[in-house]
């Protein structure tokens, strides 16, 4: 009788010990695979932030257009501030367009 029931247990846990095997066989791969995939970045990755980056400056560029706009009229209706202030956002402007190229 005893030898029936291990004959009958090696059968069914055959397949259980080979996967544990295979599982630790393959763990060191897994670890390593997944470290590379959190270390480097992929192309479309780089690509996603580089558009995030443009589209931010560029909303900032044209908020200070509109702003420095918003100054100029001011000023031809003879506001001295918003002559000033058009200046100054005209240079910030210029700096932000350098800082891109």
């Amino acid at each position: 009788m005893r030898l029936i029931i291990s004959a009958l247990l090696f059968v069914l846990l055959q397949g259980c010990v080979a996967s544990i095997v295979s599982d630790v066989a393959n763990a060191p791969m897994t670890v390593v695979s997944q470290t590379v995939d959190v270390l480097t970045t992929s192309q479309s990755e780089s690509d996603e932030k580089r558009g995030r980056e443009l589209r931010k400056r560029e909303e900032a560029l044209g908020k200070l257009g509109r702003q420095r706009a918003k100054a100029r009229k001011r000023c031809a209706d003879g506001d001295k501030d918003a002559c000033k202030k058009a200046a100054d956002l005209g240079d910030q402007i210029e700096r932000e367009q350098d800082r891109a190229r």
